[in-house]
């Protein structure tokens, strides 16, 4: 079967000037796939000659029939399932997959970048001194797959284990308490403290409840990190949950562009792109620092408090009455990093944070971060992260 057969009677003809009417085959019920559409949304206010045909939709909708008789000119889609993939390439119009099930593999796909993702989350931990590491998957989703593998790589590298438990239940339509008891078996038999990593923030939440009815202190037992900071959900979580956010919005604008293009006559094959996740928006459920020097745990205390001021390693001796020897001895044994590290790390990420999250200039982000001059600021994050700030902040510009 051709994946675009010839079929005239179903499509418009018309300029590439004239308005394209695209049908979004995406579900609305969680903050990722929002933020997809806001994404797509953002892209049709530049050009403004899209139409948009939206409906209810669930993963789990398999009834597209409407799309033997739609005359439209592009799809965007999440496509998992075979009955979803069979209607689309019946159907022939150009299409680009926001799926990492990857059912057509000939088509392009725009998705979150899995494995930036699980060192995000690795780093967290590493950074908060744990030693022991769980990942909480879902069997129903490959993207969990690689997020597990890709978790699991980051540790190995640095010498550490994981303890995988992968539910074989989906949340909506088996008993909650039967999945919560075996997570109980699971979060009883591990070593702590520990860090675990939730595939995506409903499994996260999931573990916390877990923990609840276990009485597992969170976070000094097990702290627990999730994926897509859907803010409602992670507010809602006892305690809230910390999550990575993921770049949702340049994901859907990212695809609009590739749609556009195929409906220009451009033949993009099965072009790939993989979105990078934004920050990690850091709450309660992994606020502490797993280590036992209490010297060092201070120490990071007052960096994080003050790093956003001109402080030095001499700062921090003056304020607990140490040796930069012995500060150092005792930071490269518990967290592996030296102070100094420790301090540009924090404002590195508070570089990024306001990057993305705001349109000041490099001259008042070095000033809000405790640099002096923003030449130094930029060779500070050029040296950490191999890129300008700058160029940072367009690959990241479309953010929640």
């Amino acid at each position: 079967m051709e994946l675009f057969p010839a079929n005239e009677s179903k499509k418009r003809s018309r300029s590439s000037l004239q308005r394209k009417h695209v049908a979004l085959l995406i579900e609305t019920s969680n903050e990722y796939a929002r933020g997809l559409l806001n994404g797509i949304r953002a892209f049709t206010r530049e050009r403004r000659l899209w139409s948009i045909y939206l409906n209810e939709y669930s993963r789990d909708n398999t009834d597209l029939t409407w799309l033997n008789d739609w005359r439209g000119d592009g799809i965007i889609a999440r496509i998992e399932n075979e009955q979803t993939a069979s209607y689309i390439l019946d159907a022939g119009f150009p299409t680009v997959d926001l799926s990492a099930f990857r059912i057509i593999p000939s088509l392009p796909y725009v998705e979150t970048d899995d494995r930036a993702i699980a060192k995000l989350a690795a780093e967290h931990f590493l950074e908060r001194g744990f030693k022991n590491f769980g990942f909480y998957g879902d069997s129903r989703f490959p993207w969990s797959k690689q997020r597990g593998a890709y978790f699991e790589d980051e540790l190995s590298a640095q010498q550490f284990d994981c303890h995988t438990f992968i539910s074989q239940q989906s949340l909506e339509r088996t008993s909650r308490v039967s999945e919560r008891n075996k997570l109980i078996q699971w979060l009883q038999s591990l070593p702590k403290p520990i860090g675990i990593m939730a595939c995506y923030d409903s499994r996260g939440q999931q573990l916390l409840e877990a923990c609840r009815f276990a009485e597992i202190a969170v976070p000094d037992e097990i702290a627990v990190i999730g994926v897509d900071n859907d803010e409602v959900l992670c507010e809602l979580s006892d305690p809230p949950l910390t999550s990575i956010q993921s770049n949702a919005v340049r994901t859907g604008y990212v695809a609009a562009e590739l749609l556009e293009r195929m409906m220009s006559g451009a033949d993009i094959g099965a072009e790939a792109h993989l979105i990078e996740p934004l920050s990690i928006q850091v709450r309660m459920s992994t606020d502490v620092l797993a280590v036992e020097d209490k010297v060092v745990s201070d120490a990071v205390r007052f960096i994080r408090e003050h790093a956003h001021e001109d402080i030095q390693v001499q700062d921090i001796l003056s304020e607990l009455s140490i040796s930069r020897r012995m500060l150092d001895s005792r930071f490269i044994k518990a967290l592996g990093r030296t102070p100094h590290e420790e301090i540009i790390a924090v404002k590195v990420k508070d570089i990024k944070k306001l990057l993305v999250e705001t349109k000041l200039p490099l001259s008042s982000i070095a000033e809000i971060t405790g640099f002096k001059h923003t030449e130094y600021m930029s060779v500070v994050f050029m040296r950490t992260t191999g890129i300008r700030p700058g160029q940072y902040r367009e690959e990241n510009r479309l953010s929640n």
